[in-house]
């Protein structure tokens, strides 16, 4: 079982003095958050891509390659590259370039993105959503398979025997594909043998062990070994000494974004009720003491299947100081429990259908 953090890198104003501060600032801020969690034992750290005032991070690769060189041990990957509006032939290269730096511990998480501001500036057709990213799909692994390429598509000129350089450590370079409980990204990931990234933030996460399955049947269904193909989930959280502490310390932020978000896309006002249902042991919000989280955890493995756990904090702007202390938490007495008992139960079910 893994266990990291992940994060979109906000610049959302203060709640408390509705400050902003600058994307720098967050950018260096975040850099010693990996830092802080190879030292505790995390086992990976994911930054999103995004184009908006509110988020830092539009070159996640460059903030993990800063971090690589200050790490030792811990995975490194995006979460997500928006494959639809990039080309792949950079995030090939970029990527292969940190698992340079980093010497072998880059992973590409590959998605279509849930914000769409980066289609426009990058001149991309919202009509070709889907086929966009079928496509750069197609071309990223096939550069990944090959050194020389050829290639041809509707959507970028063609590519004829010709060399993608640098060449990574890894042979070959993890793609994972990042989804939001979408059927089709899920058969999709299973047919083609990749590693499923589910963002779990909202409802039940127990509603999702049927698309766990889904992806199992699909990957088998190809030839592939369904039972050594890694599921992770990305949800929304924050740890502290005490639950009460910990709700009440991630609430004002999560809300202000919730609300933010839910303006743009239509949800209904989020409150304080709707935090502490998300909060309880049936939601998907991973708020509490480390031992509160670390049961939380340890139901998804058991129910669900997943075998990597991203945390996503914080969640809009929050002191810098207690996001460190979380991830200090998350790593030092949530991932020693997560991971004995799991350890236990394997050891009891092996052989066993989990």
């Amino acid at each position: 079982m893994e266990i990291g953090i992940s994060t979109f890198v906000e610049t959302s104003p203060d709640v408390e003095t509705g400050e902003v501060m600058s994307h720098a600032q967050r950018i260096r801020e975040v850099v010693e958050e990996i830092v802080l969690a190879d030292q505790v034992g995390l086992d990976v750290y994911g930054v999103g891509e995004h184009h908006r005032q509110d988020y830092a991070a539009s070159s996640p690769v460059v903030i993990l390659a800063a971090a690589a060189a200050q790490t030792k041990q811990i995975r490194l990957t995006s979460a997500v590259t928006v494959l639809s509006s990039a080309d792949p032939v950079r995030v090939f290269q970029d990527f292969a370039t940190l698992d340079g730096i980093s010497n072998g511990r880059a992973e590409i998480m590959a998605g279509r993105g849930s914000f769409i501001e980066s289609f426009p500036l990058f001149g991309y057709d919202l009509d070709h959503y889907n086929e966009l990213f079928d496509e750069k799909l197609a071309l990223l692994l096939k550069i990944r398979e090959s050194e020389k390429v050829t290639w041809e598509g509707g959507h970028r000129p063609a590519i004829n025997n010709l060399g993608v350089y640098p060449r990574p450590v890894q042979n070959p370079l993890p793609v994972w594909i990042g989804s939001g409980g979408n059927q089709e990204s899920v058969v999709r990931a299973g047919l083609l043998g990749l590693p499923l990234v589910l963002a779990i933030i909202g409802g039940s996460p127990m509603n999702f062990a049927p698309l766990v399955q889904l992806y199992k049947r699909a990957a088998a269904h190809a030839g592939h070994d369904a039972s050594k193909l890694p599921i992770a989930s990305h949800s929304h959280g924050f740890i502290a000494e005490t639950t009460q502490l910990a709700a009440d310390t991630f609430f004002p932020s999560t809300q202000a974004v919730m609300n933010v978000l839910g303006k743009e896309r239509g949800w209904g006002h989020y409150d304080r009720s709707s935090f502490d249902a998300a909060r309880s042991i049936e939601g998907a919000l991973y708020v509490g003491d480390p031992e509160t989280v670390a049961r939380k955890i340890i139901n998804l493995r058991k129910h669900v299947g997943i075998t990597r756990f991203l945390l996503h904090t914080p969640l809009g702007t929050m002191p810098h100081e207690d996001v460190m202390n979380a991830i200090k938490l998350l790593g030092t007495e949530v991932a020693p429990r997560v991971r004995e008992e799991i350890a236990k139960w394997e050891a009891e079910n092996e052989g066993k259908t989990n």
